[in-house]
């Protein structure tokens, strides 16, 4: 019987999940090596050390729109006057000349505003007669002009270090030239799934097997810039071969993840496996579904033990995995963005530990947050899993929500 379908009553109590988390956080070194590579290629990566602007942005003064450029000295803005035209300024193509007193320059936006210039005045309020530019009263002076350093000064930090490089940010660092940028290397993480049980897709399914979906699940969810990821396959329930398994992988990459195995029942390993050949932070958490979680090490790798129910599985990764992974690539914490909605179906837990039900979150014409179940709860029951896009979060001594209670989501 799965220890998710049945009441097991411990010796002990169960770590709540953020008293995991801290042990989880506690016991992680992140990563500190680093590379170079090519601004192109640092979507998403990690920064390991903070990058100082080589140049002033902007480098030159520009204009901010397509207009007129003049030095508003000996002029008054309470009465119109005109001014001469005396060339054009495009972006790129600097005013090679001198603006004498009477005189502008039509200038394009981007375009660089000529040294004794302080104004632009867009083209929309002035009356162009072939050279002769009229400009009206009440007219701003000293406006439309991007100044040197007006967003970062040469020397001030574009980006500082364990930050995670955006689009932004890459058209932010090229700005200023930044050709390359050094980065925490990336995170490896071999992961498995366990069990007899388990056939590959593409095999004749008989009574008492199933597909192993594990694999497939965790695939998608380590997809991410900064980790290697490999794929180790199914390892049967054999438990010199799990820790012949575990040992070996445990050499080559920094996390190794597995699923299933790490239960009550007879043929489940993991733990046992974990204790001989590495140490066992904690096993097993007041949480749903997830209970049969273990968390270790094995000489210098990390070790997460899932189990083996599907929804189990991508549960654990959110809550636990994904943030701790995130933690080691990159030496930054950030708590999961909770939003507060209504709950528009009833749902019922048992008291005693953290519910993440699957749910449906919706918003009204008004703003209002909504949110309903999604269906059978069960820890195999991917349907429901799969029509959600949230998690709907129960305390431990909540047993049950009504219609119109509010409740702490957490969006997939």
């Amino acid at each position: 019987m799965s220890i998710e379908s049945c009441v097991i009553y411990e010796k002990k109590p169960l770590l709540s999940v953020n008293e995991a988390q801290e042990r989880i956080y506690a016991a992680l070194s992140p990563l500190t090596q680093s590379e170079q590579i090519p601004l192109k290629q640092a979507l998403g990566r990690v920064l390991a050390q903070t990058i100082y602007a080589p140049i002033s942005l902007p480098f030159a003064r520009n204009s901010a729109m397509d207009g007129y450029a003049f030095c508003s000295k000996g002029l008054s803005s309470d009465a119109p006057f005109t001014l001469t035209q005396i060339g054009a300024v495009f972006a790129g193509s600097p005013f090679k000349g001198a603006l004498k007193e009477g005189e502008c320059v039509r200038i394009f936006t981007g375009g660089v505003v000529p040294d004794n210039a302080d104004s632009v005045i867009m083209q929309e309020q002035v009356d162009a007669q072939n050279t002769a530019i009229h400009f009206p009263a009440a007219i701003q002076f000293g406006k439309n002009i991007r100044q040197i350093g007006e967003d970062v000064r040469a020397g001030d930090p574009l980006c500082l270090a364990h930050k995670t490089l955006s689009a932004i940010d890459l058209g932010f660092l090229a700005s200023a030239g930044i050709e390359h940028v050094t980065v925490i290397r990336k995170l490896n993480i071999a992961y498995f799934s366990t069990g007899d049980e388990l056939i590959s897709l593409g095999e004749k399914l008989t009574t008492g097997k199933i597909y192993d979906s594990n694999r497939y699940s965790l695939h998608g969810l380590l997809q991410h810039p900064n980790y290697n990821v490999f794929d180790g396959g199914v390892i049967a329930d054999d438990r010199a071969l799990l820790k012949q398994t575990l040992q070996q992988a445990a050499e080559k990459f920094d996390v190794v993840i597995t699923t299933g195995g790490a239960s009550v029942g007879e043929a489940d390993y993991v733990k046992a496996v974990l204790d001989e050949c590495g140490s066992v932070n904690f096993w097993k958490i007041a949480m749903k579904p997830g209970k049969p979680l273990a968390f270790g090490k094995i000489g210098g790798c990390y070790f997460f033990g899932l189990p083996g129910n599907p929804v189990a599985v991508t549960t654990t990764f959110d809550i636990i995995l994904k943030p701790a992974l995130h933690y080691l690539a990159s030496a930054t914490h950030q708590k999961p963005l909770l939003f507060s909605a209504i709950c528009t179906t009833p749902l019922k837990k048992s008291r005693g530990r953290q519910e993440f039900q699957r749910g449906i979150l919706t918003q009204t014409p008004e703003g209002v947050l909504e949110v309903a179940t999604s269906g059978h709860q069960g820890s195999h029951v991917l349907s429901s899993a799969s029509a959600a896009n949230c998690y709907i979060i129960l305390d431990k001594d909540v047993t049950h929500v009504d219609c119109g209670d509010k409740v702490s989501v957490l969006l997939f």
